[in-house]
């Protein structure tokens, strides 16, 4: 069974075996609010696919990651090559299993792919930016594909996906400020109604931020967002970091006080305020008020649902239309695994919230 390993992630195996004749351990809660947490086993979710179980079980026999391309002796560039080479065998995969046309572009003069279906078929009224995953790093040569191709055939887009500055060469906001000139760009052929825009994981988050930074700018929103595999709100951000780093192990748990958080941006937020309206507009809820219709995508095994989640939350107080997908038993940006249904039926859903929000 295939599966994806995404950019930066350290995976591991935790099992811990408990015999039937011992007592089982249970939770010990300390008067701060922490609660200790016993070992325990986690079986595979009765509700998963087949072919999501034998992703699940084909993990014992992993390891570490194929590729890490998070060493530090590792140049920025060097990683990404690496990367590249890692799921080259992917993205040819999708390149032979999907009809597409990808053609390498500037939009608003900054660095872009187009992928339309083939043959030039896709919807003259709509048009969707993707911004690919990567940990605000890497992985625009792969990713880029990976999130727009199969969106491109199933739905009939033209996708604009963006290479926007990552870390460490670059730093906030100048992701959001490439953004904000394809959008400009796109605003000259379009109506804000008619274009969408989506990404998993740093992609996600970025997409999120976009919500709060063009309102600063002056600019309308798009007609709908797409925030998978993030929220509106820092990563590792309440409970599910945690239990994420637990029980799938891709993500190391958040610092404790005191201690040097992992930065998987490479610098890309130094001296950002992680809480400020753009990185963080979940807790502002003045912001959220401003948002469009918006579908979120996560798992009930990702780092990322209490983000995904919480934002959700906000957007739906707020009076904006919000949908929330929390699929069972799935990781970060499970979506990028053709062989799942559990993708299959996302990227349909992508898709339908699209068509029904963009006019």
């Amino acid at each position: 069974m295939r599966r994806l390993i995404l950019p930066l992630l350290a995976a591991s195996a935790i099992t811990t075996t408990l015999h039937a004749d011992e007592p089982k351990p249970r939770p010990v809660f300390t008067e701060d609010g922490t609660v200790k947490v016993p070992a325990f086993e986690l079986p595979p979710s009765t509700l998963l696919s087949p072919q999501a179980l034998a992703q699940q079980k084909s993990r014992a026999k992993m390891g570490m990651p194929v590729m890490d391309t998070s060493r530090a002796e590792m140049s920025p560039a060097d990683a990404r090559k690496a990367l590249a080479r890692y799921l080259q065998p992917q993205v040819d995969r999708y390149l032979k299993h999907f009809a597409v046309d990808v053609s390498e572009t500037t939009v608003g003069g900054v660095p872009a792919r187009i992928v339309t279906p083939k043959g030039g078929k896709a919807e003259p009224r709509r048009v969707l930016i993707n911004l690919h995953g990567g940990a605000f790093t890497t992985c625009w040569e792969s990713c880029s594909l990976i999130e727009s191709v199969p969106i491109a055939t199933t739905g009939n887009y033209k996708v604009v996906s963006v290479n926007y500055r990552m870390g460490p060469e670059a730093k906030h906001p100048a992701a959001l400020e490439d953004v904000e000139k394809v959008y400009r760009d796109l605003l000259k052929s379009y109506k804000p109604s008619q274009i969408g825009v989506y990404g998993c994981s740093a992609g996600g988050a970025l997409a999120a931020q976009l919500g709060a930074w063009l309102p600063r700018r002056g600019l309308p929103q798009p007609g709908a967002l797409g925030i998978f595999g993030a929220g509106a709100l820092r990563f590792g951000a309440g409970d599910s970091a945690w239990i994420a780093s637990a029980i799938d192990g891709s993500f190391p748990a958040p610092a404790r006080p005191g201690e040097k958080a992992a930065d998987m941006t490479k610098g890309y937020f130094d001296g950002a305020d992680m809480s400020d309206e753009v990185l963080s507009a979940a807790l502002h809820p003045a912001v959220m008020a401003k948002y469009p219709p918006s579908l979120i995508i996560t798992g009930t095994r990702a780092m990322d649902m209490t983000p995904a989640i919480f934002t959700n939350s906000k957007l739906l107080e707020a009076g904006v239309k919000s949908t929330l997908i929390v699929s069972e038993g799935m990781g970060h940006c499970y979506i990028y695994s053709e062989d799942l249904p559990e993708a299959r039926a996302a990227w349909q859903v992508i898709v339908r919230h699209f068509r029904q929000t963009l006019k």
